[in-house]
């Protein structure tokens, strides 16, 4: 059953005094089609869709770099965002133009060939909306369909751009703006229809992902992922079938999660769309659905025809999921020979730790092996496709410290895959957290509501030795998904992963978050070349090719749900999209250093009973933004650094949303004055705390 258009959708067609619904084209370009995706690598130059192909493998068939003249590579050119949050965007290149987005999802459209800008394009998010984006303002790139360009918006609209000129031909509204959803993930475009999810799970959402017409904008379908009640009614027949895995007693009022943020692929020839869904609202199950039940179709990958959002069939990475283990994480299809067989299979590497390869056809399970340290299961029992829970991994009742942490052995930075070795490139985590329940739980609109106790959280993490019982190195891990194991690992920046890329050279691409560019052989791991860039990158390269000569792009920009809080940062996060190729002579640009932080605390009583209660606040209401015991990596304001004047305005700035168009919305519907003044009484301790920074 579909919504009705009038309250699902907002279409905008703006005359003179905006947009013109249909501005003429100044660049011929962006003339994408399914035939064209389909045939993509018969222009291997371009990368037309997010994962260059619809089967989202991520490998370039460029080979004029490889691994005997790697070495060779300089910038070609580089382009400044004019930003200083996260930076995750893949671009799109086709017909001599690249595409991409930045923080604040801004969309910029760059002469391929020379980094020259064409066109930019700003959606004008209210600045305050940032509050409701758990993981920074970032845009996980752009669609292009037949002379237009797709982007989602961090305040939930989905927007055509003519690809000419950057102006909007239409602009709609595919969420509640009443309700914390965000959008950050690129859109796909299947038959026609532009397929867009959303995120906000953590801050009480209900899930669903909606297929939208390319040419009009109109709503086709929505699919929920999780049900509203037990009772019905029922949307769709699949959430009847999901209904029945949640108890009676569930916490229907915290929408129950189930975003679908990021992945997505699609087979043409099974006309099958494949998506991952997301964690769980609230995270504890015990809160969440205490009579048990698996609570479809939370950490699920579902098969669904792209014209009508029907389900084909679904598999679930973590049934009753209790750990924010996501499943949204990127999806790669591929052939492989199992068992003297050759099966058409989809692999992923979800936060659970596990490496799951799947018979697209039929859902089926093939194999699933842990990817990294996992602690919360022992395996996956191949029978019944479910894994085997390790009862002290449970934290409904009492702390634990189980692996993968909630961001996972593996998020949303893209993995890749070779179809020369065979293996795919996983940017891969070990890192283990201190789960722990908050008994005294209250759900609270746009608030961070996962049912755990963030103050006792870091009261776990003030300290460094404390600190270092839950870190070690991020990696790159070759996993032979036929073998079921590792084929070589390379430790590498200790606290933040980039998304990869692998060419017919068998140069493997990442950057990380020390700010360098590297290349690696695909078949060993053997570093062969590196780029000081100055600035650290989560985002994925991509390889395209213009007039005969090879470019290697990436964005350089930190942020995102990790790089706001892990490791601090000592440049100014100019961001940047830079492009390297053979003999490329272009200078790097400068890094500009930030002046050096000094503590402006001001003298007040900090009572321990004070100190508590702003702990708890701050840990409920801040840390998703400024980092665990105000421990961040500077992308945001460090409050133990803040100047005089930020400390006098603090209650205006909290309560009274003085600074909303920087992003710091006001907390008065949360919180009193007594409780913005504990939060100040906390911060102030931590910077007295914490003197050396």
């Amino acid at each position: 059953m579909l919504l009705p258009i009038a309250a699902s959708l907002l279409l905008c067609t703006l005359g003179s005094a905006g947009f013109a619904a249909e501005p003429t084209s100044q660049i011929k370009t962006a003339n994408v089609d399914a035939a064209r995706i389909i045939a993509a690598d018969s222009e291997p130059g371009s990368w037309l869709s997010h994962g260059r192909t619809y089967d989202e493998q991520r490998f370039s068939p460029l080979g004029a770099v490889n691994t005997q003249n790697v070495s060779e590579l300089g910038l070609a050119w580089s382009y400044m965002t004019g930003t200083r949050r996260g930076l995750e965007a893949t671009p799109i290149v086709v017909d001599g133009v690249l595409y991409a987005t930045g923080s604040w999802s801004v969309v910029y459209a760059l002469d391929a060939k020379t980094g020259r800008p064409l066109w930019k394009f700003d959606p004008e998010v209210p600045k305050a909306k940032g509050r409701d984006a758990c993981c920074d303002v970032v845009n996980r790139g752009v669609a292009v369909w037949k002379g237009r360009v797709y982007v989602g918006t961090i305040d939930g609209r989905l927007i055509a751009l003519d690809a000419g000129t950057g102006k909007p031909v239409w602009d709609v509204l595919t969420v509640d703006p009443s309700q914390a959803y965000t959008i950050t993930g690129a859109p796909r475009i299947v038959k026609g229809r532009v397929i867009i999810g959303n995120g906000g799970a953590e801050f009480g959402v209900r899930g669903y992902f909606s297929a939208y017409d390319a040419a009009t904008g109109e709503m086709l379908w929505r699919f929920f992922t999780v049900p509203a009640n037990h009772k019905g009614p029922f949307e769709h027949p699949e959430v009847e079938q999901a209904a029945a895995t949640w108890s009676p007693d569930s916490m229907w009022e915290s929408g129950l999660g189930g975003t679908v943020w990021d992945s997505m692929a699609y087979d043409p020839e099974l006309d099958l769309l494949y998506v991952g869904v997301g964690n769980s609202s609230v995270y504890n199950r015990e809160i969440r659905s205490p009579g048990g039940g698996d609570n479809l179709f939370l950490a699920s990958i579902l098969a669904v025809r792209p014209e009508t959002g029907r389900l084909v069939w679904h598999y679930q990475t973590t049934p009753a999921e209790h750990w924010d283990y996501t499943a949204v994480q990127h999806m790669i299809l591929a052939e492989l020979e199992i068992d003297g067989r050759v099966r058409k299979v989809l692999m992923q590497a979800p936060k659970n730790g596990f490496f799951y390869v799947l018979d697209r056809t039929t859902g089926e399970l093939l194999s699933a092996e842990k990817y990294t340290y996992v602690s919360w299961a022992t395996h996956v029992d191949l029978a019944t496709g479910r894994p085997v829970e390790r009862p002290e991994a449970s934290w409904s009742k009492q702390a634990a410290v189980v692996a993968p942490d909630p961001a996972g052995g593996h998020n949303w930075h893209p993995m890749t895959f070779s179809p020369r070795t065979g293996w795919v490139y996983i940017p891969t985590r070990r890192f283990a957290f201190p789960y722990t329940p908050d008994h005294q739980f209250e759900l609270k609109p746009h608030t961070f509501n996962t049912g755990e106790d963030w103050a006792e959280v870091a009261k776990s993490f003030e300290g460094f030795e404390n600190a270092a019982r839950f870190c070690s190195p991020t990696q790159i891990t070759a996993w032979d998904p036929v073998g079921q194991r590792a084929a070589w690992r390379v430790e590498r920046d200790p606290e933040l992963p980039g998304g990869l890329l692998v060419t017919a050279g068998d140069v493997l691409f990442q950057g990380d978050g020390t700010g360098f560019f590297r290349a690696y052989d695909a078949r060993d791991g053997t570093n062969l070349w590196e780029s000081q860039v100055g600035i650290g990158m989560i985002a994925a390269p991509i390889s395209y090719a213009v007039d005969g000569e090879q470019y290697i792009a990436v964005l350089a920009g930190v942020g995102g749900g990790e790089g706001v809080h892990r490791g601090t940062i000592d440049y100014i996060n100019d961001g940047r999209i830079l492009a390297w190729k053979l003999g490329g002579s272009a200078p790097m640009p400068a890094v500009r250093k930030p002046a050096k932080r000094v503590v402006q605390a001001p003298k007040m009583e900090l009572s321990p009973d004070r100190i508590d209660r702003g702990r708890e606040l701050y840990s409920r209401h801040c840390a998703h933004c400024h980092g665990i015991m105000t421990r961040g990596s500077t992308v945001l304001p460090d409050l133990k650094t803040v100047d005089a004047q930020v400390h006098k305005d603090w209650k205006d700035i909290v309560l009274g949303g003085t600074r909303a168009n920087r992003g710091m919305a006001s907390f008065a519907d949360v919180l009193d004055a007594a409780e913005a003044q504990a939060i100040h009484t906390y911060v102030v301790s931590r910077a007295l705390h914490e003197p050396t920074l």
